[in-house]
């Protein structure tokens, strides 16, 4: 019972975070390998979490009558098929203790760009989603796609940074269009970890109860309050684990099932 409560607590936390700046599988995806899951497995059953977190995160934002359609339609779908390339990669060809590494430096790099990120305002701007910032972002979010397929941890905050950036679309209907994309890719990427038997379902619906309150709070709440105070826990956590990932001896405090 006390690690059920203790999945559920810690999906709260990455689908507030997942929904407010992206970067909530910084958190669940080495938690659940410091529980004793292997590596492919962990990454395959985060994805149960994520998929439900990001149909409760689109259902609150579409309370608040904000539509990411139908440019984030698109761009869910250019990332599908990239995830599925990402998926296979995961699931498959790397083994446990290189996926740790790579996922260490992958954190290591995300907390650099927390680190020293511009900040994002939603000065008032036009949108540019059509003509070339279109077929742009079509190929952005394809290797989107890819990566997300793969390791997942980070993806929103890249997706953030690509819609915002390039597209000029405001925070709040980018965390609108991220949840849709979410949906997609990991729709793909759970069938292909499914198929491969990389998923540890009990585990990743009981995480998912907890992903699906804290995105459906965040999405009702406020998509930009909080921002500063998130980033710095995931700068300390996310180093602190990443560290844990490349030195596994220099920790004596587990996590297991």
């Amino acid at each position: 019972m006390e690690k059920y409560i203790y999945l559920i607590l810690i999906g709260f936390i990455a689908g507030i975070i997942n929904t407010i700046s992206g970067g909530g599988s910084l958190i669940t995806l080495p938690m659940l390998i410091f529980m004793g899951l292997p590596s492919s497995v962990a990454n395959g059953t985060n994805r149960i979490a994520i998929l439900i977190q990001n149909f409760f995160s689109t259902a609150g934002f579409k309370s608040k009558n904000i539509n990411p359609f139908p440019f984030g339609l698109w761009l869910g779908i250019s990332a599908l098929f990239g995830s599925v390339i990402g998926a296979y990669l995961g699931s498959i060809y790397f083994k446990d203790e290189i996926f740790n590494k790579i996922l260490g430096i992958v954190m290591l790099l995300v907390v650099a760009y927390m680190i020293f990120k511009p900040k994002i305002t939603d000065e008032i701007t036009q949108e540019q989603t059509s003509g070339k910032y279109f077929y742009l972002q079509l190929i952005i979010f394809f290797f989107i796609g890819i990566y997300g397929g793969f390791i997942q941890a980070g993806t929103g905050i890249f997706i953030i940074l690509a819609l915002h950036s390039i597209s000029k679309i405001k925070l709040v209907k980018t965390n609108a269009i991220k949840a849709i994309v979410v949906i997609f890719y990991t729709l793909s990427a759970l069938a292909i970890y499914a198929y491969n038997d990389k998923i540890d379902y009990a585990i990743g619906f009981i995480m998912a109860i907890g992903n699906a309150l804290g995105a459906w709070f965040a999405s009702r709440w406020s998509v930009n309050k909080g921002d500063g105070l998130i980033r710095w826990f995931l700068i300390v956590m996310v180093t602190f684990m990443a560290l844990k990932l490349w030195f596994p001896e220099w920790f004596s405090v587990g996590f297991r099932t």
